[in-house]
């Protein structure tokens, strides 16, 4: 005897059924693919202890990096408040206790699961580097009183050490050409490097050093001048040298304790300074810092009364003083004896060759001639109407003569840069809108040396067939459903 008409449907619905179970079980077993998960995000913190301040730096990149470097982006940039730590000789436990606040902003913006594994280090510059030669035992214990406020932190500390003057001019070089573009770029879906040519050197000076580094076009024959890498699967060699007391603030005081030599009285008659200007600075000023060398010890009791002339011819010849560029009849030299290779190539200005030159509005890439004229100019004019032209500015004001000239002539006549190749020099507070400085080089430079993770694989479907499984699993479970209200309530009747 034959199927009832209600018995027909109960088949069809447990065939319907099955049928597209079978298919969306098919589907999860053929049809799954490996996909890769985003990778996770690291962390890395950086403390530039500099002459003047220190500022704290959180930088992340994805763990699974690019060519054995970590494509890193900067997180967190904080300014600790209070002078640089080599102000604290007298009182080392304050340098350490600075630091809190901006360390705990980093520690709320690192997950606290990954607090150990985040690398931490602290490197000193130029101001510690004179502290160290002046008093190596008061430098010493500032780092153990930074080291002890890091090192109880629930970060990995690396440790905390005076950087050297090569260092900070390289990592600073890998600063800029990293953010410009110039080591790896994101084209088309990939990281890809960029043509040979076009990498960048780097001018940066802080207030007691100055840094230049650069790829030249001929062999490094100074080897204590290079310094090589290894980044994005490339290999790079570099020249680079920090000039000791060449900063802003140091040369700003040996050219006052030179003039000050020169023509010894209470009253200086200062050609930097504009007419008109007049200030009384204690003696104790010069006397304490390591780059003033002086004839006769000065009485660091007295107080000198300091008068501007606004001379610049006389300032140029004043600074000229402070430079030794005997060496440049002799071969391949900047000045004082310093090896440096002809400048090759663009440049990029920053820190306290921007601050000036920004100041006195000559970052458009002016031609040398009208940028000479431009400082001289400046200087000649009179202090009273310089005074009342940049109201709110007094802090700096009285220096952008005497710092304008004295970056003409480290620029022309000590690192050689000419009127055909001064528009080659771009003056930058920032590079891709981050701070421009040596601590990303030296996170990126460290992240070579951190293992790389693989990036955690789960099995998934395209699209095309999750909306198929879907589909068919829906049809399932309705068929599922009709064939057992057929079951439980239509056959029964």
């Amino acid at each position: 005897m034959g199927l009832s008409c209600k018995e027909r449907i109960f088949m069809v619905l447990l065939g319907v059924a099955t049928a597209s179970g079978l298919t969306v079980l098919v589907l999860l077993l053929v049809e799954a693919t490996s996909v890769l998960l985003p990778a996770e995000t690291k962390f890395g913190i950086v403390l530039d202890a500099g002459s003047s301040h220190t500022s704290l730096f959180v930088y992340q990149w994805p763990s699974d990096k690019e060519k054995d470097t970590g494509v890193v982006s900067q997180a967190l940039a904080c300014q600790v408040e209070g002078p640089g730590i080599s102000s604290y000789a007298l009182n080392p436990v304050r340098a350490g206790e600075s630091l809190k606040d901006c360390l705990e902003e980093a520690l709320a913006l690192v997950p606290r699961g990954q607090h150990q594994e985040t690398p931490t280090f602290l490197g000193a510059t130029a101001g510690m580097r004179l502290l160290r030669q002046k008093n190596s035992s008061q430098a010493g214990d500032i780092l153990e009183a930074v080291s002890q406020v890091l090192g109880r932190s629930p970060l990995d500390f690396r440790g905390a050490e005076v950087l050297a003057g090569q260092d900070e001019g390289a990592f600073g070089w890998i600063t800029v050409n990293y953010l410009l573009g110039r080591l790896v770029q994101y084209s088309s879906g990939q990281w890809t490097q960029p043509a040979e040519g076009m990498l960048l050197g780097t001018l940066d000076m802080g207030g007691a050093s100055t840094q230049i580094c650069f790829a030249p076009s001929g062999p490094i024959l100074d080897q204590s001048s290079q310094a090589t890498f290894h980044l994005y699967g490339a290999n790079y060699s570099v020249y680079t040298h920090s000039h000791l007391c060449f900063g802003r603030d140091q040369v700003l005081l040996r050219l006052l304790a030179g003039l000050l030599q020169s023509s010894p009285a209470s009253l200086l008659r200062h050609p930097c300074y504009h007419s008109g200007y007049q200030t009384t600075l204690p003696l104790a000023t010069l006397s304490e810092s390591p780059c003033v060398r002086t004839a006769a010890p000065l009485d660091p009791t007295q107080n000198l009364t300091i008068e501007g002339t606004g001379n610049p011819g006389a300032c140029v010849t004043a600074l000229r003083g402070l430079f030794n560029f005997s060496c440049q009849d002799h071969g391949a030299c900047a000045f004082d004896g310093v090896y440096q290779p002809p400048v090759q190539g663009q440049f990029y200005a920053f820190s306290n060759f921007y601050y000036t030159f920004h100041f006195l509005n000559l970052t458009s890439r002016q031609l040398l001639g009208t940028v000479n004229a431009t400082v001289w100019k400046f200087c000649q004019r009179p202090w009273k109407l310089v005074e009342t032209s940049y109201p709110g500015q007094e802090r700096w004001l009285p220096d952008y003569c005497a710092s304008g000239l004295y970056i003409l002539t480290l620029l022309r006549d000590g690192y050689g840069f000419q009127e055909e190749s001064w528009p080659s020099i771009e003056f930058q507070k920032q590079a891709a809108g981050t701070d421009i400085g040596w601590t990303l080089g030296y996170m990126l430079n460290l992240t070579g040396m951190i293992p790389a993770e693989a990036p955690a694989e789960w099995q998934a479907q395209s699209y095309g067939v999750w909306v198929a499984g879907v589909a068919l699993a829906v049809l399932t479970l309705l068929a599922v459903l009709g064939a057992a209200a057929v079951h439980l309530f239509w056959l029964r009747d």
